[in-house]
């Protein structure tokens, strides 16, 4: 445990009016201080009614008092909780008596900074604090409480402890390389046992990327031709007009973003502009970030149009003709932007596409059905694992007709076909430091690698896994760390 010097006071609750409001101090003065705001403290974790009292003996509020004598507390070191009012001015006033005290004011994390180097909490713990706190779902908060139990780290731990005895088979084949003839590799079935790491890896990395698919969420891009019903579909999935549906087509000349929840998951849909060939300056500014948004897609959202079935028009003397227009949400289509694909590589949309990584999955979307007198569905590679090939499914953006499969849909490709169930609110650092693990153990598996280079690919593995919860660290990720946290915390 590592003793600090000085203590440390915040309040500990949000900022305006409250039922309740926390001041919290922490560090070796935190008993002389609670003796001076209340007088006697109260029994070891046992609430009791106080007076919180200024330097002259007024009476500051009244509430309660909550000691924690280290190292039995969350940062290790004796704390004093003080549950007043939750006026600001009030907290403020009883924040003041704290530092005329002898406290400082705590830095943003600093409570939970000094919990992981007192070893109470390790570092993937301490992340899940603030994951906690910023959950803009159920799921999401259900899966940063599991990391906080530990969870995450157990499965970590896990996968670590497996390498390490891999790791000292290796080194005892390297100690001693001709002990009577024994092959320790050979005999302990080090090829097994490495490929039993590897899986189990492989487990962890996918429970890793589905949570951090939950916590960041699914950028979805919708892309296509104009007119094809990108900006009726954008704001039906989001519930209010946040884009402008006229029967023109290029309307749309800028992304448009928007957050829904799908499956307590986020989704983050980009309404862009439409591709084709345009001579219009801003358009063609337009069409460039529909591209580069593409690029940056977690899924992209291929829309069509699906052909309008042509309908009778009257015409002057009561004689019918045929039209065969509709506008971007079932109206009126301009002719030559309906959204259908042409022949040959020189469509803009196939283009586009086809400049994508294959990393970055895709859904087909065939929109207005309710012109074309379709029925909603799915079609294609709909019980494919998602990402594998595209789905392609039918929705009308104009009645809302299908669009629960394509929400669906979106679930599926962001939880990976499987529950949330389990998953770890990973981070972006996590999942890089498991690549990492993933590549040095792909590596180690080579049947041509020898041992002193399998023992150090083993190694590194080793340390990817120790960065995650904090065995590996330096001060300065530390700093990226714990800077994130809100004061009091």
């Amino acid at each position: 445990m590592r003793a600090s010097a000085d203590t440390i006071a915040a309040i500990a609750t949000g900022g305006g009016r409250g039922g309740v409001g926390i001041v919290r101090v922490s560090g070796p003065q935190a008993r002389t201080i609670g003796e001076g705001v209340i007088g006697t403290l109260p029994a070891a974790r046992v609430a009791a009614a106080r007076a919180f009292r200024d330097h002259d003996g007024a009476t500051l509020d009244l509430g309660l008092a909550l000691w924690f004598p280290g190292p039995h507390s969350f940062t290790g070191e004796d704390i004093l909780e003080l549950h007043g009012h939750g006026g600001p001015v009030v907290l403020r006033l009883l924040l003041e008596r704290c530092l005329a005290l002898g406290a400082r004011l705590a830095q943003p994390g600093e409570f939970s900074r000094r919990a992981f180097l007192n070893e109470r909490i390790d570092l993937a713990q301490a992340e899940a604090i603030i994951d906690l706190i910023d959950a803009a779902s159920s799921e999401a908060a259900r899966s940063a409480v599991r990391s906080l139990r530990g969870e995450f780290s157990a499965a970590i731990d896990a996968v670590a402890n497996g390498l390490l005895d891999l790791r000292v088979l290796v080194e005892a084949t390297l100690d001693f390389p001709e002990e009577d003839g024994v092959d320790f590799l050979a005999e302990s079935d080090a090829r097994a046992r490495l490929q039993r790491v590897r899986d189990a890896l492989a487990a962890v990395f996918r429970a890793a990327r589905q949570g951090s698919v939950l916590r960041d969420g699914l950028t979805v891009v919708l892309a296509g031709a104009p007119n094809v019903g990108k900006s009726s579909l954008m704001n039906r999935l989001a519930g209010e007009e946040v884009a402008i549906v006229t029967e023109h087509a290029g309307t749309t000349r800028d992304a448009i973003r928007q957050t829904i929840l799908v499956g307590g998951m986020p989704v983050h849909l980009v309404d862009t502009a439409g591709l084709r060939e345009s001579d219009d300056p801003v358009e063609k500014i337009g069409i460039e970030r529909t591209r580069a948004a593409m690029v940056q897609a977690d899924l992209v959202l291929r829309v069509r149009a699906a052909p309008a079935v042509p309908q009778p028009a009257r015409l002057p003397g009561g004689t019918n003709a045929q039209r065969g227009d509709g506008d971007s949400a079932g109206g009126q289509r301009t002719h030559g932007d309906d959204g259908s694909d042409r022949a040959g590589s020189d469509d803009p949309v196939e283009a586009a596409l086809a400049a994508l990584p294959p990393a970055i999955p895709r859904l087909e979307l065939i929109n207005k059905i309710d012109l074309s007198g379709e029925a909603p569905g799915v079609t294609g590679s709909e019980r494919a694992a998602p990402g594998e090939a595209p789905w392609t499914i039918r929705v009308s953006a104009r009645t809302g007709d299908g669009l629960d499969l394509l929400r669906d849909a979106l679930r599926r490709v962001g939880h990976q076909g499987e529950s949330s169930e389990g998953v770890f609110l990973a981070r972006t650092r996590h999942l890089d430091a498991l690549t990492r693990a993933q590549a040095h153990l792909d590596r180690a598996a080579s049947a041509r690698l020898p041992a002193d280079l399998l023992a150090e690919e083993l190694r590194l593995a080793h340390e990817a896994l120790g960065e995650i919860v904090g065995r590996v660290s330096s001060d300065e990720l530390l700093g990226e760390i714990f800077g994130r946290f809100c004061i009091g915390k």
